[in-house]
């Protein structure tokens, strides 16, 4: 145990003590000598006042200090029974108090009434919606979110998140949701503006690229024909084509279109209902997922949202600082207002000091008594002589005055009555 400069300064003043009440005992026992002198030479009837008194006080100065001694030390050196009290009871003492802390400060109750009276939800509103208040819980809030970012390492960061996204995706079946939003999309001709785009940027392709069109019909003839033939075969296959696609684009009820329609349709159907369907589309998905490509994809968000996320945390006049000192003025103002949601803040506070108190209230009062336990008996009894002993030498001068008022009194009765 270690004893501190404050400590120090109280054990002087205890010294200080011990001489000013070992004084009044030494002056006691002088005046007690010098009264009984005068009483024998016939002296006046006051050197007998003067005698019980002055030997009342000494036996009131020795018990007192008989037992200050006795809590510390055992008086002389001798084995008394019952002295050096705090020295031999030490563990005891800990346990004992380590139960009444228990007992008295970590109960569920006690907690709960604290706190209630404390109105913490609403001191903590009106602290929050305080001017200054949300730049500081920002500020502080910032820091700890760029000391977070800059402990984690990145490739640990980016394989949980892979694993995480890949783990979700995987357990989550995506054909019955796609066929269910594909069936709604058919049904309310949301597809509809896709095919026209598809027709569209098929008419051009076909218009821009004449030439090749026909080049590749020519190159799948039979080499026996002749090559006008074969371009003539070309051109009209390229015209049938280009007639084909300009009727899909410009005829909103082409045969073509419902049978698009009736396509997408069905698959909407099958993919919520087929089992070979459903079956298909999730080992797509599994394929997908197991791609290098997109698992890299997958990996890479988190350097993109950290910097995202840094760069916010930096300016403080970024879109995410200034959403974060709205978010927590509003919520101070509404909780210094608000008696529903200071109760129900109180109230949460309560229910998690208490599950803390009553969860761990055994382990708080052990680290008490094996605190305590753990201490040298001595310093110990040092310690403590040190922070109480100075109110104990006040019992031992008490003692030495009311010691000497009670034998002037009994004195006094005694001669009164004619002892």
């Amino acid at each position: 145990m270690r004893f501190t400069a404050a400590d120090e300064e109280k054990r002087r003043g205890v010294r200080r003590m011990k001489t000013i009440a070992t004084g009044l005992l030494a002056f006691a026992t002088l005046v007690f000598a010098l009264a009984t002198w005068a009483k024998a030479a016939g002296a006046g009837a006051w050197a007998g006042y003067l005698a019980a008194a002055a030997e009342a006080g000494m036996v009131g100065a020795l018990a007192d200090w008989f037992a200050v001694t006795a809590l510390f030390r055992r008086p002389f050196g001798l084995p008394i029974p019952h002295t050096a009290i705090i020295p031999t009871k030490k563990d005891a003492f800990g346990r004992s108090l380590g139960d009444f802390v228990g007992e008295n400060f970590l109960s569920g109750r006690v907690v709960r009434e604290r706190l209630a009276a404390l109105g913490i939800a609403r001191r903590l509103g009106e602290w929050l919606a305080a001017p200054g208040s949300a730049e500081r819980v920002t500020k502080e809030a910032s820091a700890a979110l760029r000391g977070v970012l800059a402990v984690l390492r990145d490739e640990d960061v980016q394989a949980v998140v892979a694993e995480a996204v890949t783990r979700r995706a995987a357990a989550t079946s995506v054909a019955e949701p796609a066929g269910r939003m594909l069936g709604k999309v058919v049904a309310d001709g949301g597809h509809h503006g896709v095919v026209d785009l598809i027709a569209v940027r098929v008419h051009d392709w076909l218009t821009e690229n004449h030439a090749e069109v026909v080049q590749r019909v020519t190159q799948k003839t039979p080499g026996w024909t002749p090559r006008f033939i074969d371009h003539q075969v070309g051109e009209r296959v390229y015209k049938e084509l280009m007639r084909f696609v300009t009727d899909i684009r410009d005829d909103q009820d082409h045969p073509a279109r419902g049978a698009i329609d009736n396509f997408l349709a069905d698959f909407a159907t099958e993919l919520q209902t087929d089992p070979e369907t459903i079956a298909r589309v999730e080992r797509a998905k599994g394929e997908l997922l197991a791609r290098p490509e997109v698992q890299d994809l997958i990996a890479s968000t988190w350097a993109a949202v950290r910097s995202l996320v840094l760069n916010a945390a930096e300016d403080e006049d970024s879109e995410l600082r200034r959403r974060i000192r709205e978010g927590v003025r509003g919520f101070g103002a509404r909780l210094a207002t608000d008696p529903k949601l200071q109760a129900k803040a109180d109230g949460w506070l309560q229910d998690a000091a208490q599950y803390l108190v009553e969860t761990y209230r055994a382990e708080i009062t052990s680290l008490i008594s094996e605190t305590v336990a753990g201490w040298d008996a001595d310093d110990a009894s040092r310690k403590i002589e040190a922070n109480v002993g100075r109110d104990l030498q006040f019992i031992r001068i008490n003692g030495t005055v009311v010691g000497a008022l009670a034998g002037l009194l009994i004195h006094s009765v005694a001669v009164a009555f004619g002892g």
